[in-house]
């Protein structure tokens, strides 16, 4: 086996060194186009798993390595002259020369042959003395380039100019200091690698940088302009450069995300077919706030050593090796890589975050990433997170002007606080979804089943039910099936529901109305979502001319304005209905493609009056209907508005829109926003996963200063407790897991260990016994120590 390495980086010297190792007569060289001593970087952050793994994969480098570093548990947030410190992390930091120096010599001692300033500009030459060619040449990768039609790369350069730089002020926690400058808010991250040095990484977005001169200082004068910024955490010590070879702002550089759709190339030369991979900053690139690519690369090297390893790699079987790890190391980097793009839009969006309190400021650091949850940090750190939960919770109900009651224990996790919008008080922040049950009568009226379905979802400990769309018109349906409130028997059947919630159990209700518009006239969901009736339809009416489904829906026919005007009237009926029946809270549905949303989207709207056009006309007839409903529902009850957030499809509204959208209902009266995403068009195109739509929640939040509420793919308590306590929404919508069990609540406070949650007296004795089974099963389970290590 004959394989040549291009970069004599950590990645390629620890792959050179590990295919030596466990194949002695492979003939292995590093090309390396730079001296031996030569390094752009200050430390590396290895993770404590990460250093486990160097031990297994080959204990003597491993163990030199783990002698080299200098570890710390803790993280210091520092914003507005206040520090947040949370522990339990595991980190571990050593200098790159120092561990380029250990690999160097580890390779030496294996016989891998290490011929320094080779800059090897034609692959080819190698091709002829190698089985195996691994590019690890870096970020700049020219084998990447040269073969983009094999690797498929994508780079997208981030939005913030950082700076790498050296102190010999030696932090003590791996710390984030926060500094308002006039320009806007900059950020650095600094963390110790040796006795006597520290990293200082200094960050901001790319109009900051230009607002404070940066682009046009001396690099000697910006370094004094980042000693000035950060004095109060320098204490005097100063900040250096290695990279001296630089000028002004070229030493200011923008991070770029690399992702490679393959990372396999087979090069042909004349008689001989060789494979190139890429490994390390080559194939991809995690931003360095959650760690160091360094570690990426040392665990692809690894994996790759390990694949070379199964029967046959060396021989036939090479191409299958090869295509194995890089579909079981792509999807551990694709994880890093999501996590690493949810911290890199953190620190881009820093002025959304920095008025939060520094509690909330520092917990939506920690969290930011989504691989560190609310439960993780409780592991990690029980203290920190007591702290906090007592800090959420007495502002909490300080702000809703309420007393606490005593219970069991004095832990209350975030989703177990109340919530005060005007005159209403929620016990929690847990919201049933709206969801169709397609259950009603044939006249429109709710039933039995809604009676059972809300009211066992408010026994089972929820703090706010919200009825599934509700219909201002017959012909405001999606199905016939659909409940409705445009008569005073409808108004008189939610009553009765009402009464039962109220009278049985602490939750509030509220009511969603909306009118399906050319969304309509389909068959109830098990008998063909979005297909049309066969028979009994009526007519559709819509923003603009609009078929859901091309060539299969109904044609909705483009409202006159004497048709807005009607529904206008109808959703007010409904409203003051709604109002008559004892209803909590009153949700105006203008999002999934129904009739109000299809106002907003310019995918569904193509008016040229003045109800279409720019956004601001968009949201013309919308505002009108909330306005007009706003003006006879109560005032002391509070409205909210769903949206799309975004369209997830080409020319159609983003999250940008979504905040001006937000910003306008709040204007007009709207106490929340209830953010969904999507659903608009059919041809749409979403990403789905964890707590998907949330960001969106969390931006609008921020931006346009209105609560919201947090809905799509959460499931559990450990992902409601994160969304609050980091601000990314005030209420949080849980609909699925409610299908399955209606006391979903109940049981994740009692997962939680949370007493507090109250129960119907009816069911106290099977309160006892989930308890007392949870207990059991937690004696009975092995105790897993929390991941750490990770700035994620």
């Amino acid at each position: 086996m004959r394989v040549g390495v291009l970069g004599g980086g950590p990645g390629g010297l620890y792959a050179a060194l590990l295919i030596k190792r466990r194949h002695p007569s492979a003939t292995v060289t590093v090309h390396e186009r730079n001296r031996p001593d030569d390094t752009f970087g200050w430390g590396v952050v290895l993770s404590d798993q990460t250093v486990d793994n160097l031990r297994r994969a080959d204990e003597p480098s491993g163990q030199r390595i783990a002698d080299a570093l200098h570890h710390w548990d803790d993280i210091d947030v520092h914003i507005g002259g206040r520090t947040i410190r949370s522990t339990g992390h595991g980190f571990a930091g050593i200098g790159r020369k120092r561990l380029l120096a250990e690999l160097q010599d580890r390779a030496r001692a294996l016989d891998v042959q290490v011929h320094f300033e080779d800059d090897v500009l034609e692959i080819e030459t190698l091709a002829h003395n190698a089985d195996l060619i691994i590019a690890a040449d870096g970020l700049n990768s020219r084998t990447r380039e040269r073969f983009a039609e094999s690797f498929r790369p994508n780079v997208d350069v981030r939005v913030c100019r950082y700076v790498w730089l050296g102190t010999p002020r030696r932090f003590e926690a791996f710390t984030f200091a926060f500094e308002q400058t006039p320009a806007g808010w900059v950020q650095a991250h600094a963390y110790r690698f040796n006795d006597d040095t520290s990293t200082f990484i200094v960050e901001m977005p790319e109009d900051v940088w230009q607002g404070n001169g940066l682009a046009d200082m001396s690099q000697d004068d910006a370094i004094a302009w980042c000693e000035r910024t950060f004095a109060s955490h320098l204490q005097g010590a100063p900040l250096v450069s290695n990279a001296r070879h630089l000028r002004g702002s070229a030493q200011w550089i923008r991070f770029p995300r690399v992702t490679c759709e393959s990372w396999v190339h087979w090069l042909d030369v004349p008689a001989l077919r060789v494979p190139v991979v890429l490994l390390g900053d080559a194939a991809h690139t995690a931003h360095f706030s959650i760690g160091s690519g360094s570690k990426l690369a040392l665990e692809d090297a690894i994996a790759l050593d390990e694949a070379l390893a199964a029967p046959d790699a060396l021989g036939d079987g090479l191409s299958d090796a090869l295509m194995q790890w890089q579909s079981a190391r792509a999807l551990e980097v694709l994880k890093i890589q999501n996590a690493a793009r949810n911290s890199t839009e953190w620190f881009e969006h820093v002025a959304r975050y920095a008025p939060l309190p520094a509690e909330q400021f520092g917990y939506s650091l920690l969290t930011r990433s989504q691989r560190i949850s609310h439960e993780n940090l409780r592991l990690r750190d029980p203290a920190y997170i007591a702290a906090f939960e007592a800090w959420f919770a007495g502002r909490a109900f300080a702000d809703a002007d309420v007393t606490p009651s005593a219970v069991a224990n004095d832990t209350r996790p975030p989703m177990f606080t109340p919530f005060r919008v005007r005159g209403v008080t929620l016990p929690n922040r847990v919201v049933v979804s709206p969801m169709a049950q397609y259950s009603a009568a044939d006249d429109g009226a709710p039933t039995d089943w809604h009676l059972v379905h809300l009211g066992a979802r408010a026994t089972g400990g929820a703090g706010l039910v919200m009825t599934e769309m509700t219909c201002v018109a017959p012909d405001a349906r999606i199905t016939p099936a659909c409940p409705g409130l445009w008569t005073d028997a409808h108004r008189d059947a939610w009553a009765r529901i009402v009464r039962f919630v109220h009278e049985c159990s602490p939750a509030k209700i509220g009511l969603q109305l909306g009118h399906a518009g050319a969304k309509g006239a389909t068959r109830r969901m098990w008998e063909g979502i979005d297909q049309p009736l066969a028979e009994g339809a009526w007519p559709l009416i819509a923003a603009s001319d609009t078929r859901y489904l091309p060539d299969v829906s109904e044609l909705a026919r483009g409202m006159n304005h004497d048709a807005m005007d009607r529904v206008r009237d109808e959703f007010v009926a409904a409203a003051r209905r709604g109002a008559e029946a004892g209803f909590d809270w009153l949700e105006l549905h203008a999002a999934h493609g129904y009739l109000l949303s299809g106002f907003l989207s310019p995918l569904t709207n193509r008016r040229t009056d003045e109800y279409g056009g720019p956004l601001a006309h968009r949201l013309r007839f919308p505002l009108e209907v909330f306005a007009a409903m706003r003006a006879v529902w109560p005032h002391d009850r509070p409205m909210s508005v769903r949206v799309s957030a975004h369209d997830w499809a080409a020319g159609g509204n983003t999250d940008d829109d979504a905040v001006e959208i937000a910003r306008a209902f709040k204007q007009a009266g709207a106490d929340v926003i209830d953010v969904s995403a999507g659903q608009v068009v059919k041809h749409e195109r979403p990403t789905y996963g964890r707590m998907w739509q949330t960001p969106f929640a969390d931006r609008i939040r921020q931006e346009a200063g209105i609560a919201t509420m947090a809905v799509g793919a959460i499931t559990d308590a450990d992902q409601l407790n994160g969304i609050l306590a980091s601000g990314r929404a005030d209420l949080v919508a849980v609909g699925r897991p409610h299908l399955a069990n209606p006391a979903w609540t109940l049981l994740e406070a009692a997962r939680l260990g949370y007493a507090g949650a109250e129960w119907p007296v009816q069911y106290l004795p099977g309160k006892a016994q989930l308890y007392r089974l949870i207990e059991r099963e937690r004696a009975g389970a092995a105790v897993v120590a929390p991941p750490r290590g990770e700035l994620t």
